[in-house]
């Protein structure tokens, strides 16, 4: 018997399957094989027609069934994990009236902007725990404002997830965390965000009914069955954003511990009970996926760091290189420091933690005679570690505790200098798992029974690789680093 679980991104749709008893994963398949179509009307704008989520959902099911020959039958849960931040609008028929307004769509800006200066900073932080900034509640306003005609037939505003538990079950629903990382949730008065509601002329019957993260929150009926081939009756048990859902897969549920993933971008997810939000302006705080209402809180605080891999790869296709392990290799021939040299990778648009400037690539201390790409392919593993390291300073000061560090098995982890540095300069273990979000997603359909043991010992057993502990007498990386916190302080304090 089987869980699967599907990661709705939006460059492609993963779907897992899992096996009930062990926690293992059977295998993961994505749809479409090349990069989902994106429309961007104007500058700025990224839309999705969910009706592509919900067909490649399907043929991604098909497509699992057939290669590990599984039936219907056999598959006794469904868990969703989403991009988040995204707005799906449905009529009184459940049909989308618009194409949906997802995550990297930057048109209402301007509108949270101004909910933050009128509403309050104090406010917003003491109720919101954010900025309304460019989430979801803001693009509804922007929908509001520009498509009356489109605003005034919605029956309800759902998330990407939303949308693919709909259209499994013909029910509509959402979870808190949903609705608080769209901005519609007020963590002190624990209920719906009438303040900004009431602020942007919403109507709260436009919000959904709200189910728990974990339970059955709906169930597949006889359409939905015809379209997906999953079996009539087969519950959903769990629904999440992206980066609460990441942490859910590396077994991030309590103060302490902290998820982090070094791909393009990175990412940097850290789980408290408090609900201080000292650094809203640079950290985003969403209820995590084991908030409950009137229990002790568990946020999540989100940083996001666009100068990660990308450096990386940008290295990789200037320099007279093959592969990220000859950088490695030329990086590991190098001293801790690269002799010197730092590089500040934020070359990939503005840092939010840097307070939205746009720093760049910054490649300092160079000496001509005795410096070659040995030592920028170390500047550019440290620099990376460094912004991590940079990132997490900020969440320590708002108060968050860093014990453990969980990560999946990609690019930048897969490096020891990158991984040592920050294990060493933060004093923090870093465990490293092989698994995904679908996989995180269809394991977490097995938490309606509440064992949260089980599920940790299922990741434990199925997905550990490895893990790297801070050694003592490591001087030498942190007078790296404040080698080059000097550098961006120089730059960023100009």
């Amino acid at each position: 018997m089987y869980y699967i679980g599907f990661d709705i991104g939006s460059s492609s749709i993963k779907v897992a399957l899992v096996e009930i008893a062990t926690g293992k994963s059977i295998g993961v398949v994505q749809e479409p094989e090349t990069e989902m179509s994106m429309l961007a009307v104007k500058n700025g704008w990224a839309e999705q027609k969910p009706e592509d989520w919900w067909e490649h959902s399907c043929n991604a099911i098909a497509k699992l069934k057939k290669n590990y020959g599984v039936s219907s039958a056999q598959i006794k849960g469904i868990g969703i994990s989403y991009q988040m931040h995204g707005l799906v609008l449905v009529d009184k028929k459940g049909q989308s009236l618009r194409p949906s307004i997802i995550w990297c769509d930057s048109r209402a800006v301007a509108i949270g902007n101004e909910a933050f200066e009128t509403i309050g900073e104090a406010t917003c932080n003491a109720h919101l725990l954010n900025s309304p900034s460019n989430f979801t509640a803001s693009k509804l306003k922007w929908v509001k404002e520009n498509e009356p005609e489109i605003y005034s037939q919605i029956h309800k505003f759902i998330l990407p997830g939303d949308y693919l538990a709909f259209r499994f079950s013909n029910t509509i629903n959402t979870t808190i965390s949903g609705l608080s990382e769209g901005i519609f949730w007020d963590f002190k008065k624990d209920d719906v965000a009438d303040i900004l509601l009431q602020h942007y002329g919403i109507e709260s019957n436009l919000i959904p009914d709200i189910v728990p993260t974990f339970g059955l929150q709906s169930q597949v009926d006889a359409k939905g069955a015809q379209e997906s081939g999953l079996a009539e009756g087969t519950p959903i048990f769990y629904r999440a954003g992206d980066q609460p859902n990441n942490a859910l897969s590396l077994n991030v549920f309590n103060p302490g511990e902290v998820a982090a993933t070094g791909g393009t971008s990175g990412v940097v997810y850290a789980v408290t009970d408090s609900l201080s939000v000292k650094e809203s302006a640079r950290v985003n705080n969403f209820a995590h996926v084991n908030y409950t209402k009137g229990a002790t809180p568990r946020i999540g605080k989100l940083l996001c760091i666009n100068g990660a891999g990308i450096q990386y790869r940008w290295l990789l296709n200037n320099l007279a290189v093959e592969s990220y392990n000859e950088m490695n290799a030329l990086a590991e021939s190098v001293e801790v420091g690269s002799d010197g040299v730092v590089l500040i990778p934020f070359g990939n648009g503005a840092e939010r933690m840097l307070n939205n400037q746009e720093v760049g690539t910054r490649l300092v201390n160079v000496n001509l005679n005795n410096h070659n790409k040995a030592h920028l392919c170390r500047a550019a593993l440290e620099g990376i570690a460094f912004s991590f390291i940079y990132g997490m300073e900020i969440m320590q000061s708002d108060g968050i505790e860093i014990k453990v560090m969980r990560a999946g098995n990609d690019n930048l982890f897969r490096s020891p200098i990158f991984a040592n540095t920050i294990a060493i300069v933060m004093n923090c273990e870093i465990q490293i798992y092989n698994t995904t979000g679908a996989i995180g997603a269809a394991r977490a359909s097995g938490l309606h029974e509440g064992d949260f043991e089980k599920f940790g010992k299922n990741i434990t057993e199925n997905d550990y690789v490895m893990s790297y502990k801070p050694l003592p007498n490591q001087e030498s990386y942190k007078k790296a680093y404040q080698n080059w916190k000097k550098e961006l302080e120089l730059i960023i304090n100009k």
